[in-house]
Parts: structure tokens; C-alpha cells; sequence
């Protein structure tokens, strides 16, 4: 450890896995070369058949495991903080690798620096065989521009408000406590309800353009019409939340840009394919806000998370 480190706060680490790749062990690699150290890693497994054995015999890792039933967006990430007694929580997801050293250092410096920012999010770069379409909407989603977004933001940005993602995320333990911590029953959506809270109670989110992580999917329609599906399903489900929030508005202006891209990068002929895309996001978000209505057979094919409707 650095010595111009060392009133640095205490960061651990939580990061949910279900059967993670060689893309986990590299993650775990970078983490423990970060300029500002991470203290400890907590591992929830999903009972994976496959689990690297090297991981769980690496000093600074606690492997976890619960069984597919038990876990839930909220509560399994929950159940990692509770493990914890670090003044900075960050979660990631294991295919999130850091893309440089200084990630955990980015995050944390919001923190440090604003009083009231309670969570700051990264930046999430494409991998190097992301689509054409989805790479523009990492740099849509995550520009290159730090922001510090709160309450009178809110019309202004609408729901980008309060965006956020445990992809990358750190939070301020005690504020995170203080609120009561993630909802303990959620499909989707998490880190969205609970920036929405902090937003709320006079707290602030933080956008780290500088911390930056290699996250990305190249996800079918038919893959965005379960997942928006999904997203629909946590935004009726917290009204309190996402009532009277600009949404809608904000996917179709990422068409429209997106397009508008196509054109000008000289890729036209990819426009059938986002609007074929698009339509699937969007005829998913449509029946997910409708979803009480519809049969419980109907949601579970609709739905990426299907055994959160064995107990609904």
C-alpha cells in the first residue's frame, strides 16, 4: 500500500456469479492490482457446477454459495454487504473486467470528494466483439463526461436520473444501511430503486467516467424482449419510484441517435436491424408494464427471470 494512501477508506468488494468464465478470473486478477486497494472480495455463487477451485484458495476471497432458488437481484447483494463492515461497498458482476488500474480509485473519488454523493457508478466500454449497433449504445449510456446527478436534475434527465449499475457501482455503506439497503424481492433493477431513494432523501449519484470497466452484450431480440420485460416489471412494481418519470421518451431518442449514426457511419443497411431490435425492447417493456393482467404462464415465457415467479 501506497503511503500517500493510507487514509483511504476501507473498500470491499461483492460480486454475485453463476457459473463465471475466464472472464471472473481475470476480474479477480485486476482487482487485486488496483492503486486503491480492495481490502475484500465476496463471492456469492449461485451454485455453479463449474466454480474455478483456484478461486476460493485466493487470500482476500470469501466464496459464498446459495442455491439457484434463494437468489434475488436485491437480496443476494444485500446478503454481501451484510457480510462486510467496509466503509465503501462496490459491487460488480463477473463479467465486468476493469479496464485499467485506477477503477476503484475513480469510483471511491466522488465519495471522497461530495459529501452528499452516496453512489457512483463506471463506465462500461465495449468488448472487443461488441456489435456495431451496441457499441454506440455503450458510449449513449456512457459518455465520456463525468456527472453528479441529484433531485434537481429530475426534469432535466427524467429517469436518467436516476440510472445507475451494479455492473460497477460503489456505494457509501452508511447511507446504503440508513435507507434499508436494496429492496429484498426484485427481478430486475436494484441499483435503479436504490439510487432512486438516495435521489430522494437529499443524496446524490455519481457518474465516474474515469472508471471504467469492459462490459458488454450483444444481446438477440428476442434476449431485449425478456430483459425489458423484466425492466418493466421493477418499475410498476416500485411506483413509488418510476411514477410520473420520464422513460419511454429516453429509448426513443436512443433510436432516433442511433439511426442518425448508421446513416452517418455509412451503415444503413444495420437500421433494419435496430428497428427490428427496438421493436422487440419495446413491445417487452409494453406487456412487462401490463404484466398483473396477463395469465402467470404468459409472464414466465415473457420473462428473463423465471424462477422469480415461483414465488411472486
Amino acid at each position: 500500500m501506497s503511503s500517500k494512501m493510507s487514509n483511504q477508506r476501507k473498500v470491499d468488494v461483492v460480486i454475485p456469479t453463476y457459473r463465471p468464465d475466464e472472464k471472473f478470473e481475470e476480474l479477480l486478477r485486476r482487482l487485486g492490482k488496483q492503486s486503491y486497494p480492495v481490502h475484500h472480495i465476496y463471492v456469492i455463487d449461485t451454485k455453479s457446477d463449474h466454480f474455478p477451485e483456484e478461486v476460493e484458495q485466493m487470500p482476500g476471497v470469501t466464496v459464498h454459495r446459495i442455491l439457484p432458488e434463494e437468489f434475488d437481484h436485491g437480496a443476494t447483494r444485500d446478503m454481501g454487504v451484510s457480510m462486510s463492515d467496509a466503509d465503501v461497498v462496490v459491487f460488480m458482476t463477473q463479467d465486468a473486467v476493469p479496464a485499467n488500474t485506477r477503477v476503484i480509485e475513480a469510483l471511491v473519488r466522488p465519495l471522497e470528494e461530495h459529501e452528499k454523493v452516496s453512489v457512483s457508478y463506471a463506465r462500461q466500454l465495449p468488448a472487443r466483439d461488441c456489435d456495431f449497433i451496441e457499441r454506440y449504445t455503450r458510449t449513449f449510456n456512457y459518455p465520456g463526461e463525468s456527472r453528479i446527478k441529484g433531485k434537481e436534475d429530475l426534469t432535466e434527465l427524467g429517469i436518467k436520473t436516476y440510472f445507475c449499475s451494479d455492473v460497477c457501482a460503489a456505494y457509501r455503506r452508511k447511507v446504503y444501511l440508513e435507507l434499508g439497503g436494496f429492496t429484498k424481492k426484485t427481478i430486475f433493477n436494484e441499483d435503479m430503486i436504490m439510487a432512486a431513494q438516495m435521489v430522494q432523501h437529499g443524496y446524490s449519484v455519481a457518474y465516474a467516467a474515469d472508471a471504467q470497466v469492459i462490459h458488454s452484450h450483444n444481446y438477440s431480440g428476442i434476449q431485449q424482449f425478456h430483459r425489458n420485460f423484466d425492466l418493466a416489471v421493477s418499475q410498476v412494481d416500485h411506483p413509488e419510484v418510476f411514477e410520473g418519470i420520464r422513460s419511454e421518451s429516453e429509448g426513443i431518442r436512443l433510436v432516433k441517435q442511433t439511426a442518425l449514426h448508421l446513416i452517418k457511419s455509412k451503415k444503413p443497411y444495420l437500421i433494419p436491424c435496430l428497428v427490428y431490435k427496438s421493436g422487440c425492447k419495446y413491445l417487452g417493456y409494453k406487456l412487462g408494464q401490463k404484466y398483473k393482467k396477463l395469465p402467470l404462464w404468459l409472464v414466465r415465457f415473457c420473462s428473463m427471470s423465471t424462477t422469480y415467479w415461483e414465488n411472486p
